[in-house]
């Protein structure tokens, strides 16, 4: 699904080091993200989840990020950073839905969620981030290195989920920032390469 007006379009952003980036991002697309270790890659994603100052314009729908409550954006244009913060003592405390039919289709008991956090691994957690992502039903999925904790089978789990559950329904899409993206997500992303400030398309 391709409409003609975008759902995310990102105008002559600029941040520290970023410098006017650019790019359309329509319906059930995935846009993957490569760049060495400080490039900005993380940085952007901040940008584009408001949760730090940019120069130029966000849009989601055609709505001006500065126009829509930064609590509201959060939830339409979601980050799932690399390293999750968690603030209550278990998991259940952090999820108003039931979550049991994410979890089985990443590789997770759902008794999980009677567990404390810190009995987790760090792949647990970063799977847990995003069904707490999901819960809030965003448009846009911003993903700081979703697998890079994950054994192969985990990870090809969770790209075939993001795929065939997340980007099947209407109006939602993904930018992920992979530094060592799979094969699998190389044949079904746009890849675009973030390097001295500036971000291109790769061929």
């Amino acid at each position: 699904m391709n409409n003609s007006v975008p759902l995310l379009q990102v105008k002559h952003l600029s941040v520290h080091s970023l410098q006017h980036i650019n790019f359309s991002l329509f319906a059930q697309e995935c846009m993957c993200i490569q760049g060495t270790s400080g490039s900005g890659k993380s940085l952007l994603l901040k940008a584009l989840a408001d949760l730090i100052p940019a120069q130029g314009e966000v849009l989601l729908h055609s709505q001006k990020q500065s126009d829509i409550e930064p609590s509201q954006w959060r939830r339409n244009v979601t980050l799932v950073p690399a390293m999750p913060s968690w603030w209550y003592a278990t998991v259940k405390e952090h999820f108003s839905c039931n979550i049991d039919h994410w979890l089985t289709q990443l590789a997770l008991s759902p008794s999980i969620t009677q567990q404390p956090i810190h009995t987790l691994s760090t792949g647990e957690k970063q799977r847990l981030a995003l069904c707490r992502a999901l819960q809030h039903n965003p448009y846009v999925l911003l993903l700081d290195e979703p697998t890079a904790n994950l054994d192969p089978t985990s990870q090809s789990l969770l790209e075939q989920f993001l795929f065939n559950y997340f980007l099947a329904q209407p109006d939602r899409s993904i930018i992920w920032v992979a530094h060592h993206p799979s094969p699998w997500l190389i044949r079904r992303a746009k890849r675009f390469t973030l390097h001295g400030g500036y971000l291109s398309e790769d061929d």
